[in-house]
């Protein structure tokens, strides 16, 4: 890890990027679940690409200006972003598309990437000073009338590794524009159905009342043995069956909720956000239009009792969490809507609930030409695990999860995830 304490050494002044071209100025709604007030802050990613030989050409323009220009060319298609968050007297948010553009910042660094360890994994001691805005990640910070988003490339001084703060999506073909179609799915129904597997729940969770800034961050690297160890407790038809995105989340919350101090009665969930974007949902009567601007994320929720889901096996948690994303279906969608629609303007506490999301594609398809991606993921620790994609000290494609505990749960999150592979081991002589 980097002994330096401080990471950027100098930044340019921000500007505003906006489209390379004319857009429409329009208003647009965004979805119910875009209201959600927990919901509303800025989520602080960070990616690393280190320099190819291909990619150092002394002719070619710096990277911080091939970057900008991308940026304003990709405005052009996703003209809502370069727009401004607007909220309504009834509460419902809306974007006006005013073509004013996203903050941009280029930034130097002395450090070099090998300085920051190896594996390089995120977040780690100063990884925040990748950020435009010190509290860009803070959940206090407002949203709304301000740029949607921030972004910084970082390079060395000499070598110039790539490191960001965030990315447009990826444009459509040239000459493409998105289609912004409909909002049947994400808008409340006429007449509201709320299903009982959505509560809300008042906090007497540990992980709720602890500081932030007294937990430790730690990531745990799941690779190809440490994943087959793992499935080695499934019984054969469910260890064939289940996906790895089931698997290790079904794992991390055992875990976890072994090492927290909660009662045997007490009720936990883990939620797993599920984009309901693309084709296989169709069939399930979801139909996101392409080009859709807005949230079209779902959550499947599964839940138990304390004792019951650490009193059982490997397996009895890995079904758990199978079963609750069969029941992620139109309806169920639909109910989340619902709910999200009759809390506008207010939040949710969500005690007893721990969130595991899927990283391990952000930025895979991402080329700025110059170099070879290293990895990316949150740039400030949070209470979520995000798995994210990296390489193990042998240099094998891993998983890595992060996880934010106070100290003493943390050791003994540890011994739990050591005794999986233990038992695993055990099991296999």
């Amino acid at each position: 890890m980097a002994s330096r304490s401080r990471l950027v050494a100098r930044r340019s002044k921000p500007e505003l990027v906006a489209p390379s071209r004319p857009t429409p100025h329009d208003t647009k709604l965004l979805s119910d679940l875009d209201d959600f007030r927990n919901h509303y802050e800025y989520t602080p990613l960070v990616a690393f690409f280190r320099t190819s030989s291909t990619g150092n050409i002394p002719s070619a323009p710096p990277p911080e200006m091939t970057i900008r220009r991308a940026i304003a060319e990709a405005l052009v298609y996703y003209y809502p972003l370069a727009g401004r968050l607007r909220e309504l007297p009834c509460g419902k948010l809306v974007v006006d598309c005013t073509e004013e553009g996203v903050v941009f910042v280029a930034a130097e660094a002395d450090l070099r990437l090998a300085d920051l360890g190896e594996p390089l994994l995120l977040p780690f001691p100063c990884s925040g000073e990748l950020l435009v805005c010190d509290n860009v990640g803070d959940s206090q910070v407002a949203v709304v009338a301000k740029p949607l988003i921030f972004m910084q490339p970082v390079h060395e001084r000499h070598r110039r590794p790539r490191s960001r703060r965030a990315a447009p999506a990826r444009a459509p073909r040239v000459g493409e524009a998105p289609r912004h179609g409909a909002r049947a799915t994400q808008r409340r129904r006429r007449v509201p159905g709320v299903q009982a597997a959505h509560r809300r729940a008042s906090s007497n969770d540990v992980m709720l009342s602890t500081p932030l800034d007294t937990m430790v961050t730690r990531d745990f690297l799941f690779g190809r043995r440490e994943m087959a160890a793992l499935r080695r407790l499934l019984p054969a038809p469910l260890g064939r069956r289940c996906t790895d995105f089931q698997l290790l989340p079904a794992a991390l919350w055992r875990c976890r909720t072994a090492a927290l101090p909660y009662a045997p009665h007490r009720r936990v969930r883990a939620y797993l956000p599920l984009s309901t974007r693309g084709r296989r949902w169709r069939s399930q009567g979801l139909h996101i239009p392409e080009g859709y601007y807005g949230n079209a994320l779902a959550y499947s929720i599964a839940n138990a009792s304390a004792g019951d889901l650490c009193g059982g096996t490997l397996g009895q948690t890995v079904e758990l969490v199978c079963e609750a994303r069969l029941q992620v279906r139109e309806e169920y969608v639909r109910s989340t809507v619902d709910l999200m629609a009759s809390l506008r303007g207010r939040g949710m506490v969500f005690d007893g609930v721990y969130v595991v999301s899927d990283l391990t594609r952000l930025f895979a398809e991402l080329d700025f030409g110059r170099g070879d991606w290293v990895i990316s993921g949150m740039a400030q620790p949070m209470l979520a695990t995000f798995l994210v994609r990296c390489r193990n000290t042998d240099g094998e494609d891993a998983v890595a999860a992060s996880m934010l505990l106070p100290p003493p749960v943390m050791e003994r999150f540890a011994e739990e995830i050591a005794g999986l592979m233990t038992t695993s081991s055990s099991s296999r002589l």
